[in-house]
């Protein structure tokens, strides 16, 4: 209703998940606006599919959830941008109407997490620090997926011996000895998303 009160905006509902990659293949859309959390399937996995038939479409995140936590699975994901679901209608509004022009509105606090190479996260104690590469962040989210060394080494595009020795310095980073473990230490630390995104 927000946003169709806008003269120039029509808006499609779609509440079945399961008929949107049709549904953007029948019909031109400027932008889509995905929820992060609903049935059956996550905005970010939902974004993927329908990337894969319009790799041109403009996706916006809307949540009431904070985001920062997903933020580098959100942007991997392909997503355009985001919209909480405390905005106000003129946030609302504008945002689409910056996606449509294909320009982006970002919250500070996300602008300034793009411009680190590394993820520092300070543990339960003030002296427990761990700082994991990008690339280890992507090898954390494939194990989480409970991905087999083969799965992971041929989604990352390393060879297996590679991918052994990565897991041993994360094991040692982490200060664990198994997947299950490092998993449970980087949900604690708040480095891996909750479940509910996978």
């Amino acid at each position: 209703m927000l946003i169709e009160s806008e003269p120039d905006m029509n808006v499609t509902i779609e509440t079945d998940v399961f008929l949107v990659p049709d549904l953007v293949r029948l019909k031109h859309f400027d932008v889509m606006l995905f929820d992060l959390y609903m049935p059956h399937i996550n905005g970010a996995d939902l974004s993927r599919k329908v990337l894969e038939y319009v790799p041109d479409a403009v996706i916006l995140i809307y949540s009431g959830f904070e985001i920062a936590p997903h933020f580098n699975l959100l942007m991997e994901s392909g997503v355009s941008g985001f919209i909480a679901k405390t905005s106000t209608r003129e946030q609302l509004i504008q945002t689409i109407r910056f996606a449509a022009s294909r320009a982006a509105v970002i919250p500070m606090q996300l602008l300034k997490q793009l411009r680190r190479q590394e993820i520092v996260v300070t543990g339960a104690t003030e002296n427990e620090k761990t700082t994991i590469t990008s690339e280890e962040d992507k090898l954390l989210r494939e194990l989480a997926k409970g991905k087999s060394n083969k799965e992971i080494s041929k989604t990352l595009m390393i060879s297996q011996r590679s991918l052994e020795y990565s897991l041993t310095e994360l094991f040692q980073k982490f200060h664990v000895s198994s997947r299950v473990e490092v998993i449970r230490k980087a949900k604690a630390l708040g480095i891996l998303p909750s479940e509910e995104l996978y």
